[in-house]
């Protein structure tokens, strides 16, 4: 699943990884959250900064749905916001902008096929 509430990034993110893989999309935390539940992702790639509910709160949110939950931060914000969205559970950060290829080593990383 990704979740940001920029649609450019949203499809941008969506382009990079269809194909080979199944996405679903939330614009902010709180669509996050509700659609975590549905439909339980393999991964979860959230934005930190965003309207509604934030990526830290969706975290959190998330992980209490299901505590082994793997959730990988991006954001412009990294620097700033990073070690809280570590601290509320997420696996690692990615800042904006990033390749292709670093978003598809992160993804690998932590889907196995």
């Amino acid at each position: 699943m990704i979740v940001d509430d920029d649609l450019a990034v949203l499809e941008v993110l969506q382009l990079m990884l269809e194909g080979d893989y199944d996405i679903i999309t939330a614009r902010d935390g709180k669509e996050a959250v509700e659609k975590f539940k549905v439909y339980r992702p393999d991964l979860v790639i959230m934005d930190i900064v965003m309207p509604e509910m934030d990526g830290i709160q969706a975290t959190k949110e998330i992980l209490k749905i299901d505590p082994n939950a793997k959730i990988v931060a991006i954001s412009a914000y990294a620097r700033h916001k990073g070690k809280d969205m570590l601290d509320a559970g997420a696996l690692e950060l990615l800042d904006k902008p990033f390749t292709k290829a670093k978003l598809m080593k992160i993804v690998k990383k932590y889907i196995s096929d």
